[in-house]
């Protein structure tokens, strides 16, 4: 449906800011996880999940603008086919200058209510379980422990936590997103990150917060065991 109305190019809508948002989330969140690391505060597990959860929301935070206008960017589509509000921006600086212009710099962050918990959640299990994984595979001796292949099966095995952990989020925080706005920058649908919650569960069922776990997992997935394999490498050199 996407090529049809979009062509090819429409299921890379919104890369550059994609890339952005990466770039800035998670260049912020490796880093203050590996100062987390060097400090040894990540010796246990309880350590890693709280350093993993701190580092990602900070992440979330900076990266929060380049996730707005990525979300403004994928949902616009022709009117014959429209899911949701459309914001109708030309460019990516196109539509940080209009948000600037109409909400100013708070206007930037809304919806950040909804990125953090997701993030911080998703960065807490991603990180935890990847070295976990990763070390029992190597206490079993099944790879060595210094071999891309336990990095990969670290990543894999974090893929499909972080999916199941951040599917919910991804749906409150989306909907944040993209919902549209009134003079002021408040939202027309949901006043925050509990409200969008509560009309969800109670108008779709609590499966409403699982919606598009597939596409979730399809993304995630790849995501998770790349990023964490050039990470990993990355740092041993």
């Amino acid at each position: 449906a996407v090529c049809r109305a979009d062509g090819l190019r429409g299921l890379q809508k919104g890369l550059a800011a994609g890339l952005l948002y990466q770039g800035l989330m998670n260049g912020v969140r490796f880093y203050c996880y590996s100062l987390a690391e060097d400090g040894g505060w990540t010796g246990d597990r309880g350590g890693a999940v709280a350093a993993g959860a701190v580092a990602g929301a900070v992440g979330a935070f900076v990266g929060s603008p380049a996730y707005l206008v990525k979300t403004h960017l994928q949902a616009q589509t022709l009117s014959t086919m429209a899911v949701g509000h459309q914001h109708n921006h030309e460019s990516i600086t196109g539509a940080f200058e209009s948000i600037y212009r109409q909400h100013g710099v708070v206007g930037l962050w809304r919806g950040v209510t909804g990125a953090v918990p997701r993030v911080a959640v998703g960065s807490a299990v991603q990180l935890a379980t990847f070295a976990s994984a990763k070390d029992w595979v190597c206490e079993r001796q099944w790879l060595r422990k210094d071999s891309w292949a336990a990095v990969l099966a670290g990543g894999m095995v974090s893929g499909v936590a972080v999916a199941v952990a951040m599917a919910p989020f991804d749906v409150v925080s989306t909907r944040l997103y993209n919902q549209p706005v009134d003079a002021k920058g408040t939202g027309k649908l949901y006043r925050g990150f509990l409200d969008c919650i509560l009309q969800i569960s109670s108008k779709e069922g609590l499966l409403g917060l699982y919606k598009g776990i597939g596409a979730v997992y399809l993304r995630l997935g790849p995501h998770t065991v790349l990023s964490l394999f050039f990470w990993d490498k990355l740092r041993n050199m």
